[in-house]
Order: C-alpha cells, then structure tokens, then sequence
C-alpha cells in the first residue's frame, strides 16, 4: 500500500512539473486557432485564396511572419524592421 502510494504521489508530481514548461509560440502543422489564443497581437498581413499570412511583433526590431494554409501554420520567417534613417541630400540645404 505504501508503495502505491508513493508512486501515484510521484505520477502526481511529475506531472504538476509539466503544467510549468514553456509551450512554443510558433509550431509548424498547428491550427490557426491555436496560433490565435497564443498570439493575441497577431494582425493579418496578407490574404490569398486559402492562404493567410499573419504578422506578430516581437519587439522594436523584430516582427514575425507566419503562414496558414488551409487552417495550419507551414511556414515562419523572422524578420528585422530596417531603421528609418532619413538622410539629408538636399543640395540646397548646405548647413549654413
């Protein structure tokens, strides 16, 4: 009886670990509803027939781009947001 007690307390255990893992954002072959509930910022960046593309913001540098064929995601690219730096070229405007 101890025994069965102490390995249904170590099931229980071992099993609580694993509600604390991290789960993946992003995984190839999930459906679009799940890739929803876990992003809710993602914004849709394209439509085309049956194939949906959403963008999700990292941070200030970073998006992703994630691509849904008939409801499951196939395809993730990161990307980073290229700096607006604006030069100035006016010949007219010498710094003077």
């Amino acid at each position: 009886m101890k025994n069965l007690l102490l390995i249904l307390s170590m099931i229980a255990l071992l099993s609580s670990c694993a509600i604390f893992t991290q789960r993946n954002e992003f995984r190839l072959g999930m459906s679009e509803n799940q890739f929803l509930r876990r992003n809710p910022a993602a914004v849709i960046s394209q439509l085309e027939g049956n194939t949906k593309v959403y963008r999700v913001q990292r941070d200030d540098r970073f998006y992703v781009l994630a691509t849904f064929e008939d409801r499951a995601l196939t395809h993730i690219e990161e990307r980073e947001i290229a700096p607006l730096w604006h030069h100035n070229n006016d010949p007219l405007d010498s710094g003077n």
